[in-house]
């Protein structure tokens, strides 16, 4: 028996499928676009909050849900749209003093601690960078996976001359902001007073409070004693290289974002040619995004300080929100908290709203 002849298409239900199918795309490439500016946009649409959780006794408080959280934009109270407690991976700048008042134990303990942060407490899916500086700062390595190009690269370096930390940072700090993870963050080693940057504390503070790079910061005390460099009292530690070390190379083919014109003449700081540790200016730049200064007493502490810093980055919990504020270039103010007022939260203090 032949089957039932189709009804004829007439005009009307032409252009009812015709802009029923468009409607369809039309909403299936808004939420792609809504995706993808989600997943690679820095800005209000999206504001992303890092936050490390201690109870009173300094201790990581781990287990904790979107619900045992409330932020708040300006005081007004934020709903939280993007929740994650689980450890993801860093894209990781470190920024070491090279500069002539780390010669002898404190670069050999700076070695052996950066060492086993990059080798034992890294993991294979996080992406490094590495600056030195003393009188002016440089990119030793661009982003890599490999620790050992890192841990080869550190021991090639010869402590000598004068301490530029500020400058340093600001070149940090834009290249770890165009790393390719959610979490980006900087480890500044140091031991001494910046006795030669041209940016000031002010503009660097300023230029941090524009991304969403966590500031760390790990100052020796400048009084300890120094003996003459000599190689590492231990063989470096062994790890079977990654099959496909991935070095990136920096945007614009050269230059790290945010680096001096070649040439321009670096303005001798203001602040003296002591070796004490400028606390003061360490936390100015560290504690706005999140992160934060700790001082130890000697060289021999920054193995643990800088295996505090690796642990709590694998601790801490991501917040996402949707931004209240519109683009009118101001600092606009974030605060975390828990519903257990016990609990001290940790994270940036704001952001730039960039229009």
């Amino acid at each position: 028996m032949p089957s039932p002849a189709r009804p004829p298409l007439t005009v009307a239900t032409a252009l009812v499928v015709a802009l029923t199918a468009a409607t369809s795309a039309g909403v299936v490439g808004q939420q792609e676009g809504q995706t993808e500016r989600f997943r690679f946009r820095t800005g209000v649409e999206l504001i992303n909050v890092t936050a490390t959780v201690t109870d009173t006794r300094g201790r990581f408080v781990p287990g904790l849900t979107k619900a045992d959280f409330l932020l708040y934009e300006d005081d007004r109270p934020q709903p939280i749209t993007h929740f994650n407690a689980d450890r993801v991976p860093v894209s990781l700048g470190l920024v070491i003093d090279a500069s002539g008042s780390m010669e002898g134990d404190k670069w050999r303990s700076a070695l052996g601690a950066l060492d086993r942060f990059l080798f034992d407490l890294l993991d294979p899916a996080d992406e490094i960078f590495l600056y030195k500086f003393n009188a002016s700062p440089e990119l030793v390595e661009g982003w890599t996976h490999d620790p050992g190009r890192i841990s080869r690269a550190l021991d090639r370096i010869s402590p000598n001359g004068g301490t530029a930390l500020l400058d340093a940072v600001a070149e940090a700090v834009p290249l770890a902001q165009t790393g390719r993870n959610q979490k980006k963050a900087v480890v500044v080693i140091s031991d001494g007073n910046d006795t030669g940057s041209h940016i000031n504390t002010s503009e660097l503070r300023a230029l941090i409070r524009e991304t969403e790079v966590l500031v760390y910061a790990i100052a020796i005390d400048g009084s300890a004693p120094r003996t003459p460099t000599r190689s590492r009292p231990t063989p470096p530690i062994f790890r079977p290289p990654l099959p496909l070390p991935l070095p990136f190379p920096l945007p614009g083919g050269g230059r790290a974002p945010g680096r001096l014109p070649p040439g321009q003449p670096r303005v001798p700081s203001s602040r003296g040619a002591d070796t004490s540790v400028d606390m003061r200016t360490l936390r100015d730049i560290t504690d706005d995004s999140g992160g934060r200064t700790e001082l130890v007493r000697s060289a021999r502490d920054l193995d643990p300080a800088t295996a505090d810093i690796a642990d709590e980055l694998s601790r801490q919990y991501y917040l996402g929100y949707t931004g209240a504020a519109s683009r009118d270039g101001r600092w606009h103010v974030i605060r975390v908290e828990t519903t257990d007022g016990r609990l001290r939260v940790r994270a940036r203090r704001g952001y730039v709203a960039t229009p």
